[in-house]
């Protein structure tokens, strides 16, 4: 389909519904960072639909750059992010140690990005079937490499299968979007993150399923 406000209000909408999916079936305050991610990331997609309104005419400009600023904002404290998440859910030694140094990597990429936003000029600009944001970044190609190895590899050392295939599908929609466009990566990209989002909604059932089994079985026993 064609970006556009109204998909990425649709997209914000349906991964919103994922997200409050995820935290019904939270069963320890270790599982939260994960379960809040797919409303996280159902924020961003609704409020680019202010984006393109914006840069439509469609609300005020001052309403366009506050927008702009908070997608941005959103997409770029992801490297920290996810790997925190993922840090909180796995249970085996070896695997976290991983995503620890993964999150590592992420809070540093994370914090060069966020100070580029709010110390330098942004912008954004319709190109296409997607926005083109702009932002005065240093080091912008090294940033963008930490930026996937810290997004994607927290999730493809996970010891959970689900967790691990939401890895490799945005992994490979990095590759696919990096190939089509540049720069609508970051618009596109995070649009795909949220729909996997789905991933975490199932990783939280099969979860909280296993617990309960487990409840059940030690009951039956006592």
């Amino acid at each position: 389909m064609c970006f556009s406000a109204e998909a990425d209000l649709c997209t914000g909408v349906v991964v919103g519904v994922v997200g409050i999916d995820a935290l019904r079936h939270v069963r320890k305050p270790h599982q939260l960072a994960l379960a809040a991610t797919p409303l996280l990331l159902a924020v961003h997609e609704i409020d680019e639909a202010f984006v393109w309104w914006g840069l439509r005419g469609q609300v005020s400009w001052p309403i366009e750059h506050a927008a702009i600023y908070v997608f941005l904002a959103i997409a770029f404290v992801l490297p920290f992010w996810v790997p925190f998440a993922m840090l909180g859910v796995e249970t085996k030694v070896h695997r976290r140690q991983w995503m620890k140094a993964f999150l590592v990597v992420g809070t540093v990429t994370s914090v060069a990005l966020l100070a580029a936003v709010v110390l330098g000029p942004v912008g954004a600009a319709i190109d296409g079937s997607h926005i083109a944001y702009t932002a005065d970044i240093n080091y912008a190609d090294i940033l963008v490499a930490l930026y996937i190895v810290a997004t994607c590899g927290a999730c493809l050392v996970a010891s959970n299968k689900w967790l691990v295939l939401l890895g490799l599908a945005n992994l490979s929609a990095v590759i696919a979007l990096s190939w089509i466009t540049f720069t609508g990566f970051t618009s596109l990209w995070c649009a795909w993150a949220a729909l996997t989002s789905i991933a975490i909604a199932i990783y939280l059932r099969h979860s909280g399923r296993s617990v309960e089994t487990s409840v059940i079985a030690y009951e039956g026993q006592t």
